[in-house]
Parts: structure tokens; sequence; C-alpha cells
């Protein structure tokens, strides 16, 4: 049975879309790998998504039935929720006023420990069926080369 963990940082001051854009960084990576692309991404909220990883790695450790093993966790899931805003008021020109927004996020990350290498695949002989895109045809040859290559012979 795969142990999975969460974490949760709210009232985060960022807005959800730009810490979305870190958070689909690391979405599915394995933990190392999604540590270091967060300690080397040139986002400030990158940090504040890496002590939330670290938190959720934290949670997966203790709970019952972990196995020990922390390479064999990953990043389920990645999300980033709209917290609520500050509304404030910004002087403008001839006494009147803009409304500034100050956003906050609410981050969620989830840790789920990869299945044993002695557990069965979805293949069968060792390879994992990719599912196609929705609504994307297979690719085609390209005929009018094959065409050519058959006139020159």
């Amino acid at each position: 049975m795969a142990i999975e963990a969460h974490a949760t940082a709210k009232y985060v001051r960022t807005s959800a879309q730009k810490a979305g854009l870190v958070l689909d960084l690391i979405r599915g990576r394995d933990i190392n790998h999604a540590l270091a692309t967060l300690r080397f991404a040139r986002k400030g909220i990158a940090k504040d998504i890496e002590k939330v990883l670290r938190s959720a790695i934290a949670n997966a450790q203790n709970k019952d039935g972990f196995s020990g093993d922390v390479d064999r966790l990953y990043v389920a899931a990645c999300f980033a929720n709209q917290g609520p805003s500050q509304k404030r008021i910004r002087p403008a020109p001839m006494g009147r006023a803009f409304r500034v927004v100050k956003r906050t996020a609410h981050l969620t990350v989830k840790v789920a420990e990869r299945p044993s290498a002695s557990a069965p695949v979805a293949g069968g002989d060792g390879t994992t069926a990719r599912p196609r895109r929705k609504g994307a045809a297979p690719k085609k040859k390209n005929q009018t080369r094959a065409k050519k290559s058959e006139a020159q012979a």
C-alpha cells in the first residue's frame, strides 16, 4: 500500500497564477529532482513551495506504514488555490483613488510513494502504455519522401 501525505501553506502573499507557474515545474517529479528544481528556480515563491514540499516529506515519514526510503517519494499533486485578497486604496490624480488588490494563495503539495519494483506494471512486459492525448490523431509518416526515395532507387 502506497503512502500519501500532503502539506498546505495558507495565506501566502502571491497570486495563485504566479505560484502555479512554479508548481508546474515539479508536478510528477521525484523528491530530489523537485527540490533541486525549486532551489534553482528564479521565482521568489519557489522558497515557500520548497518549505511546503519539505513539510509534506516529513508528514510522509511520520505516517504508519512508511517504508523508510525517501527516494521512492514523488510529487503526486501540487496546486495553488486563490486565498482572500486584501483591498487597498492608492491616491490618484485629481482627487480620484485607484484600488490595489493584494492577492494571497493557498499552496498544497501532495507526495506519494512509488510502488516497489517487484510490483507488476501496466504493460506486463516492463513497459507502461502511455495514453494518447485527447483528440490527438496518430502521427502520419511523410509519404512524399517515401515516394521520392522509391523513384530514385
